[in-house]
């Protein structure tokens, strides 16, 4: 792990009790390591020594003592372990020259665990520590000597960074309207814990709230350049189609040539069926030629669009085309149409007609049935609206006794619908016999 870990985003009450034992600068260190250990889960505790890590960066972002206390807590909270992540940043704070002494042999003494003196710095609070006179006798050593002493005595080696990781740049700069000395602005004030330091240390305060608040401190890093691979040769076992650099041959549609002129007579029959009735004798042609081979139906030209045409000049072709295209994929668009067109004397016929012929779905026979319901209760022309009721109750009547229909999915909608047209005679015969069958 490098000296400063991505921060990954810390709970809302974990930044505030980070923030708490980092002020706790006049309680022993040992204590706050222990609090420490108890409010954060280890699972955690790699989130908030990255945080740690990236406030250590920058000297100005935390008070002298919440530095010793972030040192403390770093090098404790892994000190049951084999490893510990955050040696090399122990290590470059220990040898960095242009630290404060104090801090320089605050992390020395933690590195030299050995001694015993590690024990005895932790029974005394940061405060007491920086006012004490341990650090300003201690024999500070030098960046390799610390690294050739510590790495003799422990199974860690150097940092190891990558040259990748090296060039980053953090995502956090330095405000340049903040002096230097602002930092150590306060150590006046080290000796009474308890005066008031409002203008440097709340202000330091709230800037590192916010900054925990943000959701990515880390680095920002170079990008990743990932060419496009090269095209390995095509082998000959290979599929032909694989390779973008071969020629392919054409492929002849032999269709094209192939003779159209079987279904010409029917395309020209069913062509005059959309524009007007057509002679018994040709309607007796197309139902022949369409009993001949029902293939011919999707030769002839028809389409859903055409429906309601060929519904009202012939009927009769009508059912017949319908019934031969039943299985066509396209059959759910001719329902449509014929469900939603104008309800009307033939296309009842044609419904009538097909319920005997083939198995329509129960589900366009009932919207079609509810749509010819509410033809005739929306129409306004009195006489134009008897005659389609007496339409749909004798088409009714016929689909019930031919037991096309279950009286009792419709039940309801048919018997309001009696009751409503009672003064017609049709509608009355149509109720009785929904009674009958209760």
């Amino acid at each position: 792990m490098s000296s400063c870990a991505p921060v990954l985003t810390l709970r809302p009450e974990e930044r505030a009790d980070l923030l708490s034992l980092l002020a706790a600068a006049a309680r022993p260190l040992a204590d706050v390591v222990a609090d420490f250990l108890a409010r954060f889960p280890r699972e955690r505790r790699l989130r908030v020594g990255a945080t740690l890590c990236f406030l250590l960066e920058d000297k100005k972002m935390l008070h002298p003592t919440g530095r010793l206390i972030a040192f403390a807590i770093l090098h404790q909270s892994y000190s049951s372990q084999l490893a510990n992540p955050y040696v090399p940043m122990l290590l470059n704070a220990a040898g960095d020259e242009t630290s404060e002494k104090s801090e320089r042999a605050f992390a020395q003494l933690l590195l030299t665990s050995a001694s015993g003196n590690n024990n005895e710095v932790l029974k005394q609070s940061a405060v007491d520590y920086i006012n004490g006179s341990v650090s300003a006798s201690q024999v500070l050593l030098t960046q390799e000597q610390l690294e050739k002493q510590y790495c003799s005595n422990s199974v860690q080696a150097q940092p190891q960074i990558s040259s990748f990781r090296a060039a980053t740049v953090r995502c956090a700069i330095p405000d340049p309207d903040v002096p230097t000395s602002c930092a150590n602005s306060s150590e006046s004030a080290i000796s009474s814990p308890g005066s008031k330091q409002k203008s440097a240390s709340d202000d330091r305060d709230s800037a590192l709230a916010g900054l925990l608040q943000e959701k990515s401190m880390g680095r920002l890093g170079p990008q990743w350049i990932r060419p496009t691979p090269p095209r390995l040769p095509v082998l000959d076992g290979e599929l032909q189609w694989l390779n973008p650099d071969n020629n392919h041959e054409l492929l002849w549609d032999y269709s094209m040539c192939a003779d159209t002129s079987r279904g010409a007579a029917i395309r020209d029959l069913i062509a005059r069926a959309l524009k007007g009735p057509l002679a018994p004798a040709q309607q007796e042609q197309v139902i022949i030629e369409l009993a001949k081979d029902p293939k011919l139906v999707y030769h002839c030209g028809m389409t859903p669009q055409k429906l309601p045409d060929l519904v009202e000049h012939n009927p009769l072709i009508a059912v017949e085309v319908l019934s031969k295209l039943i299985h066509s994929p396209d059959i759910s668009g001719y329902f449509d149409v014929l469900v939603h067109m104008e309800m009307s004397l033939h296309s009842m016929e044609v419904v009538n007609r097909l319920t005997t012929a083939v198995d329509l779905p129960k589900v366009f026979v009932h919207e079609y049935i509810s749509n010819c319901i509410h033809s005739c209760q929306n129409i306004k022309d009195k006489y134009m609206q008897n005659r389609l009721v007496r339409l749909v109750c004798v088409f009714l009547q016929s689909l019930i006794r031919n037991k096309i229909i279950n009286v009792k999915d419709l039940f309801i909608e048919v018997q309001a619908f009696c009751i409503e047209f009672s003064r017609i005679r049709e509608a009355a015969g149509l109720f009785r016999l929904l009674k009958s069958l209760e």
